[in-house]
């Protein structure tokens, strides 16, 4: 136990449950494929209050809640978050922060923010500070193994009943090789929403840099696509400059960046247009925000990369913000599992203003039937 309250109100306690829940039906992209997606929820305790976050990550990441960072955040005053975790990430010293260990603290740094906005009786936005009215957003699923029936649908929902101004879809499929159906699949997406809508893709890192700049090109001219994802691999920052030195479209990396400063390499190079970050991946709310910070003083905007509800009170307190991303997946489990989820109102999500802390209450007994750990 770290003896920090200092006469405040110390953590109590810290805990943490997995869940797997299945998809509405197989998904996939570029370099992956996959039929359940694996949520981590993590509760934060201190006075009567409670701070509640979660993770899209792997059951272990619950086991090291459990064994490493729990004890160190007990006693730590509830205000001192950025304390609690600077020693969450001096325990994982020996386990290699990156990967499952950075999505543990991720989740236990946002809850103690949302436990903190709670115990002062605030919206966490307003704690953190809101830069903007709303949080603008973008629909995204279109994954690759969706026919084409299934991706118009898709589309055809979010455009027409939630009226998102910009949608985007998974090409790369099969790790770039077959071309011919991305191009194909990003006219049909084309067509679907019309032309006043915005089309972006995301690859998934699955295409080479030369080939990636051959794709843009077609998608660029043809359907005025404007934001490109992960053209090639994220660690490939020299691809990543390559294509964005020879195409039109904004490109755009960094949702498996596990630290603040993994993505200052990436913007020495040159190598996007925007940044992304995850919050349930980079460290939580402290580290999404020295992220956004890091991009703002490199004249760089910030996307959030899923986890909608997590991200839209920490989303809206950058002024250098561009969009939050809408994800499939994330907004089918959130809206099941939690009450008190944002819905879009004019392509936007908008943080209630008077509801403590993230205003989100997470139903234990319908996720009963999930729980693996």
């Amino acid at each position: 136990m770290i003896e920090r309250a200092r006469g405040g109100t110390p953590v109590t306690e810290v805990t943490a449950a997995a869940y797997e829940i299945p998809t509405d039906r197989p998904e996939g992209d570029g370099t992956l494929t996959w039929d359940s997606t694996v949520m981590v929820v993590v509760k934060a305790s201190a006075g009567a209050e409670h701070g509640l976050a979660w993770t899209y990550c792997a059951k272990a990441a619950k086991i090291i809640v459990d064994e490493k960072l729990a004890g160190v955040v007990k006693g730590v005053d509830a205000l001192d978050v950025p304390y609690a975790t600077r020693e969450m990430l001096k325990a994982c010293r020996n386990l290699g922060q990156p990967g499952v260990a950075a999505c543990a603290i991720s989740a236990v740094d946002t809850a103690l923010w949302d436990l903190k906005a709670r115990l002062l009786g605030v919206p966490l936005s307003s704690l953190l500070g809101r830069a903007a009215d709303d949080v603008p957003i973008y629909g995204s699923g279109g994954f690759t193994t969706y026919d084409d029936d299934t991706t118009r649908a898709q589309l055809e929902h979010w455009v027409g009943e939630w009226k998102l101004p910009r949608v985007k879809i998974k090409i790369g499929e099969s790790w770039g090789r077959d071309e011919k159906r991305d191009l194909h699949r990003v006219g049909l997406a084309r067509k679907v929403i019309g032309d006043d809508v915005e089309l972006y893709v995301d690859a998934n890192g699955g295409y080479t840099p030369k080939q990636a700049i051959r794709v843009a090109q077609v998608m660029s001219d043809a359907w005025a696509v404007t934001w490109f994802e992960e053209p090639v691999s994220s660690d490939d920052l020299a691809g990543l400059r390559e294509v964005r030195d020879q195409c039109r479209i904004d490109v755009a990396a960094g949702e498996y960046g596990y630290s603040p400063w993994y993505f200052a390499p990436m913007i020495t190079a040159g190598a996007v247009d925007c940044v992304q970050a995850d919050v349930t991946r980079c460290g939580g709310i402290t580290g999404w925000m020295a992220v956004a910070h890091l991009a703002a003083a490199n004249n760089l905007q910030i996307s959030g990369h899923c986890a909608p509800n997590l991200h839209a009170h920490v989303a809206i307190a950058a002024p250098n913000l561009r969009h939050l991303e809408y994800f499939h997946d994330h907004v089918r489990i959130e809206d099941m599992l939690f009450d008190g989820t944002l819905s879009p109102r004019r392509g936007a999500l908008q943080p209630a203003p008077d509801a403590p802390g993230h205003g989100l209450t997470f139903k234990e007994a319908d996720a009963e039937h999930y729980r693996i750990a």
